[in-house]
């Protein structure tokens, strides 16, 4: 039976955190031994920002390395940079064709970026759902691990690929959403306000490269307040976020103890973080470093990159020729 195909891609810009780790890479590393997977460093999306060329490089180079030091298996999945894949971009140029400036134009992702960088309303920014199409259906995916901010250009993509379908035959299968059996975990911020971010506060972020201390420190700034005045009352949303935390990287004996303590209102907050912060960098040593092992061993990832290219470009080229002959740009 054949093993159903599974897309996903992280822009190169930023640092990986726990949110990524617990929220995607995690069920990445259930997937690669179940389904045939594409994982993949998006570094063509990050141009839409214009990061610093001399940092695009080290960025790939760390993102490759983080997931790898995760436990992605680059023998079991094709994991490899989106650039190294021309067809992409050749889909990408001819998915445009398909797609609408009235339906781009009201992309939320769209919006939000036009009304925060309104100096960088680029192109790129405003097609960013017909290349994250082409990333998936050049494998020709069927399952696609996305989290809510996703969920609309993932129907954009079900959209061109159906567009595509009518128009020159039944190619495409539409790609869905996919958390492995169910399990979308989102690991709140420190400061009680929304998820860890790449992008946003990161103090109330913990990194996958972030030293202990680092670690240590904002874990004891994370919020907290004088303690619950009666038994067994509810917590406060930014007490819940530091309990789901300690549920990701403690010993459940650690967190039952802790709950006990909550509910009985003997709880010390000190002495919560403290566990946290040292259960959280227990966590991330050995992740960091192997990430700083390979990061430092250039040509081993080279090497990974390239066999991972390879094995994406074999799925990529049978799929850029097919639609060649359906669209008719196909001479001799």
């Amino acid at each position: 039976m054949q093993k159903e195909i599974v897309v996903s891609g992280i822009r190169s810009t930023g640092y990986l955190h726990l949110g990524n780790y617990f929220g995607a890479i995690k069920n990445y590393i259930k997937m690669q031994n179940e389904y045939n997977c594409y994982f993949f460093v998006a570094d063509y999306h990050s141009l839409t920002t214009h990061p610093d060329p001399k940092a695009l490089k080290p960025n790939v180079y760390r993102v490759i390395a983080e997931n790898i030091a995760c436990g992605l298996d680059p023998e079991k999945v094709a994991l490899y940079v989106q650039s190294d894949l021309p067809e992409i971009p050749e889909l990408y140029l001819l998915l445009n064709t398909m797609a609408y400036l009235g339906e781009l134009e009201k992309t939320a992702s769209f919006k939000e970026k036009a009304r925060a960088n309104p100096d960088n309303v680029n192109a790129g920014l405003l097609t960013y759902p017909t290349l994250m199409t082409a990333d998936i259906i050049i494998h020709k995916g069927t399952l696609v691990p996305v989290g809510k901010d996703q969920e609309q250009h993932l129907e954009m993509a079900r959209t061109f690929a159906n567009r595509f379908n009518h128009r020159y035959g039944d190619y495409f299968p539409e790609p869905k959403a996919f958390g492995f059996a169910g399990e979308l975990v989102k690991v709140p911020s420190l400061d009680g306000t929304g998820k860890m971010s790449k992008s946003e506060n990161e103090n109330a972020t913990i990194y996958l490269n972030d030293s202990d201390e680092d670690i240590i420190r904002k874990v004891k700034k994370a919020k907290t307040d004088s303690g619950p005045t009666a038994p067994n009352m509810p917590k406060p949303d930014y007490i819940q976020n530091i309990f789901q935390l300690l549920n990701l990287v403690s010993a459940p004996d650690v967190v039952a103890k802790f709950d006990e303590d909550y509910n009985n209102c003997v709880i010390r907050y000190g002495d919560l973080k403290k566990q946290l912060g040292e259960d959280m960098a227990k966590f991330v040593a050995p992740i960091r470093a192997k990430a700083i092992d390979l990061q430092n061993d250039e040509a081993t990832l080279q090497r990974m990159m390239k066999q991972g290219a390879e094995k994406a470009r074999a799925s990529a080229s049978v799929t850029i020729q097919e639609v060649r002959k359906l669209i008719g740009v196909h001479y001799y």
